[in-house]
């Protein structure tokens, strides 16, 4: 009898035991459920930002546009590019004393090479130059190009014995050098104005022009004085100088977030990137044939001195400088794009209305004027119409690769201008030489007014 009511007692706590274990398993899952809803909804903004690594750029969009920072910058890359381009704007100084003195026995058409490639690996290499522009810290990057083409220039002033060196170290490696200068300071300036971005954009690549102004006679004075090995050492130490205490204000206003491609060519299936493009070959194409030729044009035709010729290209320098500057505050009421149009084709109208039927000193200091003024809009006007039409947070690539087509414009219109005056004008007639150049900047210009209808049909408005 006690047996049995124990085995019930027994079996009731068991019993009791069981339920309550059943009872507390829902009660368990539940909170275990509160608990990854709590997981999921948590938000995402609660994780910190990683800080940005030394090498990269640190947002700085707290910063206000149209600003005094933003003035720093315009007036570093300014400084930056009156070296960088003023070097390859001065070039002519070093290829007379090569081809007289250094290298009598070389052709002239291998020493002009070293200025060809100048200006077209710059360009070639703009995209690289863009992308690390992104990847890292801008200032950096300028920094590393002013230390290239100083330390390029030095190891040139070495290179008495052979021409092949020049070419890879004052051509390949000194353009390597200036494209990554080149790149930041024309895109990032755009990056910190909105009311003044052309004239500011102007102003930075006056200093290309400027640069060409007071740098070509120094250059030419101190290879007369000292020689050219001295005349590379000291430029290349002043451009170390220069450009390290510009590079300290070169920031970018962006972070720019990292993706998967490198290289985003997609913008070629825009028609306006496509017709900016085509255009930019055929302006570049033309650009070099008036700087190139006009002077010998005036010596050999027109019957002028060679100090003629050599002010000839001043005046060129110096009206493209005002013309930079000039078109930034014209383009404010005209509108970016109707003004490069319209500067391509008086540039155009300049080639083949002043220089080609005519060869009076007058006509040549007036075609020098125009075509000065008007061909230096275009050039400044150019990075300022990619900011408006794509942003500026990715100037810097699509900058690049806009500068591809200045490569090929580059590669295309120097040699081609020389081999058509040398085979087709028998070294003398430079008509066929003229009409070649005022074509192709008259297909630019045609080329940017199909821009501006692509962006606006209407024809009054300014775009």
């Amino acid at each position: 009898m006690s047996h049995t009511a124990g085995s019930s007692i027994s079996a009731s706590l068991n019993q009791l035991t069981v339920n309550e274990t059943h009872s507390s398993a829902p009660s368990i899952k539940s909170k275990a459920s509160e608990m990854d809803v709590e997981k999921q909804n948590k938000p995402v903004d609660a994780v910190p930002e990683a800080k940005p690594r030394w090498w990269e750029n640190k947002s700085l969009e707290d910063k206000p546009l149209d600003g005094m920072y933003g003035w720093a910058v315009v007036i570093s890359g300014c400084f930056m590019l009156m070296f960088s381009m003023g070097c390859v704007n001065s070039y002519g100084m070093y290829e007379t004393h090569y081809h007289l003195d250094q290298f009598p026995d070389e052709p002239v058409s291998t020493l002009s090479w070293v200025g060809t490639l100048q200006f077209g690996v710059m360009n070639f290499f703009g995209i690289p130059a863009g992308i690390m522009c992104e990847r890292f810290d801008t200032r950096l990057v300028s920094f590393t190009g002013g230390v290239i083409m100083a330390i390029a220039l030095i190891i040139a002033s070495f290179c008495d014995d052979a021409i092949w060196k020049l070419i890879i170290t004052q051509g390949i490696v000194f353009s390597i050098g200036a494209a990554l200068v080149f790149i930041p300071s024309t895109s990032i300036p755009s990056q910190w104005f909105t009311k003044r971005r052309a004239l500011a954009v102007g102003i930075v690549v006056a200093g290309s022009g400027i640069g060409g102004l007071w740098l070509t006679p120094a250059t030419r004075a101190m290879i007369d004085q000292l020689g050219t090995p001295w005349s590379l050492r000291i430029t290349g130490i002043i451009i170390f100088a220069v450009n390290t205490v510009s590079s300290l204000f070169m920031r970018s206003r962006f972070k720019v977030q990292s993706r998967e491609k490198v290289v985003d060519f997609s913008v070629f299936r825009d028609i306006r990137f496509s017709l900016i493009f085509m255009g930019a070959i055929c302006g570049t194409t033309a650009y070099f044939t008036p700087l190139f030729s006009l002077p010998s044009f005036a010596a050999q035709v027109a019957g002028k001195s060679d100090d003629f010729g050599t002010n000839l290209l001043t005046i060129i320098n110096a009206a493209s400088t005002l013309g930079r500057i000039g078109t930034g505050e014209v383009a404010r009421f005209y509108g970016n794009i109707n003004t490069m149009a319209t500067c391509t084709l008086v540039s155009a109208l300049s080639i083949l209305v002043l220089w080609l039927p005519f060869q009076s000193g007058g006509t040549l200091i007036a075609c020098a004027i125009v075509y000065g003024l008007f061909c230096g809009g275009f050039i400044g006007l150019l990075p300022v119409v990619m900011a408006d039409l794509w942003g500026v947070q990715r100037i810097s690539t699509i900058i690049g690769l806009l500068y591809m087509a200045n490569f090929v414009g580059t590669m295309v219109g120097a040699p081609s201008s020389g081999a058509i005056l040398d085979n087709i004008g028998d070294g003398i007639n430079y008509k066929p030489t003229i009409i070649f150049s005022g074509v192709f900047m008259l297909g630019a210009s045609l080329f940017f007014m199909m821009l501006r209808f692509a962006t606006n049909k209407k024809i009054f408005k300014r775009v």
